[in-house]
């Protein structure tokens, strides 16, 4: 089970903010990073190892904009017997180009996933190899046509003020 976020170390909240900052491109980032949060290199990586094994870091990467590489983006959504689902979600677990799979509450459709591939040719293909898989054939199909938000950031260091508001982060740009 990931380590409750109330339980990680200052140490622990300086360092993954400073990744929410953004990653050093530098010939040694993570010596980079060290500097900045006041550790070792070693501490770094080590610390990093840890987070990640406890789920708290799930992982790290860069974030690449999948349209000015020609892919293409769409929310879908299948409507599940809950008995199924486990089963149903290996499925689409199964393709790459799923990006996030997830189970909602829905009168109808409680089985959401994106798919991000070259064309919406191929994200056609994947649905119709899911559907004809699983047996599910009640889905919905809604293709990305602007993006709003990229990333989140956490207030790890108490930046909130008293009335819960964080500071704005430029995230919904």
């Amino acid at each position: 089970m990931p380590k409750q976020a109330g339980t990680l170390s200052a140490a622990d909240r300086r360092l993954l903010a400073a990744l929410q900052k953004g990653f050093p491109p530098v010939p040694k980032p993570f010596q980079e990073l060290a500097a900045q949060v006041g550790m070792s290199e070693e501490a770094v990586l080590a610390r990093l190892n840890e987070l990640k094994d406890k789920g708290v870091i799930r992982r790290l990467g860069a974030i690449i904009d999948s349209r000015k590489i020609g892919y293409t983006g769409t929310l879908c959504a299948l409507s599940v017997p809950p008995q199924r689902i486990p089963e149903v979600a290996e499925v689409i677990n199964s393709y790459p180009e799923v990006t996030h799979n997830y189970v909602r509450e829905h009168e109808v459709y409680n089985v959401w996933f994106t798919i991000l591939a070259p064309s919406s040719e191929r994200i056609e293909q994947i649905l119709q190899e899911i559907k004809s898989k699983t047996g599910i054939q009640r889905s919905l199909n809604l293709p990305a046509r602007r993006i709003f938000k990229i990333r989140v950031k956490f207030d790890l260091e108490g930046d909130h003020d008293r009335t819960g508001t964080a500071p704005d982060t430029g995230a919904g740009e």
